[in-house]
């Protein structure tokens, strides 16, 4: 594989070089859950720990959401006062009734939107999409 390029401005890595994106200084973790119930901050923790314990991750915190890194996001989500939003892109559709919304952006590239309450939330189920979307963010699928 190319090896990442990294933006001269911001610091941000891509899997493409020049990649269109929103160049800006990344922002504060603890920004993003102020005023926030603690068990959000939990509740995101825990989903880091498990993306941890498959390997590297870059933790980007930009304007509007936390997103999860390796060659590509693979990862994002948003601290709401008593929840937190998120999705995962993985390769295929999967069918969950937690799913809020399913949107297909290329052929290996489909959003899965979902929201957590709590760390508990953070089940088998979750576990592997954060696992499939971990092994996208790593573009496996393009070799």
């Amino acid at each position: 594989m190319d090896p990442l390029w990294t933006c001269p401005t911001c610091g941000r890595t891509f899997a493409n070089r020049n990649q269109t994106h929103t160049c800006r200084p990344l922002g504060d973790l603890d920004t993003h859950f102020t005023g926030k119930d603690l068990t959000v901050r939990e509740t995101f923790d825990r989903v880091v720990a498990v993306v941890r314990a498959l390997g590297p991750v870059e933790v980007l915190l930009e304007k509007t959401r936390i997103a999860l890194h390796v060659r590509m996001s693979f990862a994002a989500f948003t601290p709401r006062l008593h929840w937190l939003d998120g999705h995962v892109v993985l390769a295929e559709q999967l069918n969950s009734p937690r799913f809020t919304k399913i949107e297909v952006y290329s052929t290996h590239n489909i959003l899965h939107a979902f929201r957590l309450h709590t760390p508990a939330d953070v089940d088998t189920e979750v576990t592997n999409w954060l696992t499939d979307a971990y092994a996208l963010g790593h573009q496996h699928h393009l070799h």
